[in-house]
Protein backbone atom coordinates (compact mmCIF):
# COMPACT_ATOMS: atom_id res chain seq x y z
CA UNK A 1 0.00 0.00 0.00
CA UNK A 2 1.36 3.31 -1.02
CA UNK A 3 2.09 6.18 1.43
CA UNK A 4 -1.15 8.68 0.19
CA UNK A 5 -3.10 5.61 0.86
CA UNK A 6 -2.14 4.74 4.29
CA UNK A 7 -2.08 8.40 5.50
CA UNK A 8 -5.78 8.54 4.16
CA UNK A 9 -7.44 5.93 5.51
CA UNK A 10 -5.14 7.59 8.93
CA UNK A 11 -7.40 10.40 8.69
CA UNK A 12 -10.35 8.63 7.72
CA UNK A 13 -10.26 6.16 10.03
CA UNK A 14 -12.09 8.20 13.12
CA UNK A 15 -15.03 9.52 10.75
CA UNK A 16 -15.43 5.79 9.72
CA UNK A 17 -15.88 4.47 12.85
CA UNK A 18 -18.21 7.89 13.78
CA UNK A 19 -20.44 6.74 11.12
CA UNK A 20 -22.24 4.02 13.24
CA UNK A 21 -23.00 6.43 16.22
CA UNK A 22 -24.75 8.90 16.97
CA UNK A 23 -28.57 9.25 17.11
CA UNK A 24 -30.78 8.25 13.85
CA UNK A 25 -34.21 7.18 12.91
CA UNK A 26 -32.71 3.62 12.78
CA UNK A 27 -32.09 3.27 16.30
CA UNK A 28 -35.73 5.14 17.54
CA UNK A 29 -37.34 2.94 15.57
CA UNK A 30 -35.33 0.20 17.79
CA UNK A 31 -35.67 1.74 20.67
CA UNK A 32 -40.28 3.04 19.99
CA UNK A 33 -40.45 -1.44 18.88
CA UNK A 34 -38.23 -3.32 21.51
CA UNK A 35 -38.96 -3.44 25.45
CA UNK A 36 -35.42 -1.78 26.21
CA UNK A 37 -36.49 1.64 27.48
CA UNK A 38 -38.96 -0.17 30.40
CA UNK A 39 -39.31 -2.49 32.81
CA UNK A 40 -42.23 -4.48 32.08
CA UNK A 41 -41.82 -5.52 29.07
CA UNK A 42 -43.99 -3.54 27.29
CA UNK A 43 -42.94 -0.94 24.09
CA UNK A 44 -44.08 2.73 22.45
CA UNK A 45 -45.29 0.40 19.75
CA UNK A 46 -47.55 -1.73 22.30
CA UNK A 47 -49.70 1.45 22.71
CA UNK A 48 -48.60 3.12 19.16
CA UNK A 49 -48.62 0.70 16.67
CA UNK A 50 -47.14 2.25 13.72
CA UNK A 51 -47.15 5.47 15.43
CA UNK A 52 -51.10 5.92 15.67
CA UNK A 53 -52.24 9.09 17.79
CA UNK A 54 -48.32 10.95 17.14
CA UNK A 55 -49.22 12.52 14.19
CA UNK A 56 -49.64 15.47 15.96
CA UNK A 57 -46.94 15.31 18.78
CA UNK A 58 -44.94 14.29 16.12
CA UNK A 59 -45.05 18.14 15.32
CA UNK A 60 -44.57 19.33 18.73
CA UNK A 61 -41.21 21.56 19.98
CA UNK A 62 -38.36 19.24 20.59
CA UNK A 63 -38.25 19.67 24.20
CA UNK A 64 -41.78 19.03 24.50
CA UNK A 65 -41.78 16.24 22.42
CA UNK A 66 -39.05 14.57 25.04
CA UNK A 67 -41.28 15.55 28.07
CA UNK A 68 -44.30 13.58 25.98
CA UNK A 69 -41.79 10.41 25.38
CA UNK A 70 -39.99 10.72 29.15
CA UNK A 71 -43.53 10.57 30.38
CA UNK A 72 -44.66 7.73 28.46
CA UNK A 73 -41.11 5.40 29.83
CA UNK A 74 -42.01 6.65 33.24
CA UNK A 75 -45.51 5.90 33.28
CA UNK A 76 -46.94 3.08 30.72
CA UNK A 77 -42.93 1.37 30.47
CA UNK A 78 -42.11 1.93 34.17
CA UNK A 79 -38.73 2.88 32.87
CA UNK A 80 -35.96 5.58 33.54
CA UNK A 81 -36.42 8.52 31.98
CA UNK A 82 -33.75 9.19 28.91
CA UNK A 83 -31.70 12.14 29.67
CA UNK A 84 -33.02 15.00 27.19
CA UNK A 85 -29.37 15.73 25.16
CA UNK A 86 -28.94 11.86 24.75
CA UNK A 87 -28.58 10.27 21.70
CA UNK A 88 -31.41 8.01 22.43
CA UNK A 89 -33.44 10.49 23.10
CA UNK A 90 -32.24 12.67 19.72
CA UNK A 91 -33.19 9.34 17.95
CA UNK A 92 -36.61 8.44 19.53
CA UNK A 93 -37.39 12.32 18.53
CA UNK A 94 -36.25 11.61 14.81
CA UNK A 95 -38.25 8.75 14.74
CA UNK A 96 -41.49 9.75 15.98
CA UNK A 97 -41.29 12.76 13.60
CA UNK A 98 -41.86 10.76 11.04
CA UNK A 99 -45.27 9.91 12.14
CA UNK A 100 -45.93 13.60 11.42
CA UNK A 101 -49.25 14.09 9.34
CA UNK A 102 -48.24 15.76 6.18
CA UNK A 103 -49.20 19.57 5.92
CA UNK A 104 -52.74 20.13 4.12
Amino acid sequence: MKKGAVLFLLLALPAILAAGEGPSVERGKELFNGSTLGTNGKSCAGCHPGGRKLEKAATYAEDDLAEIINTCIRKPLAGKPLPTGSDDMKSMIMYIRTFASPAK
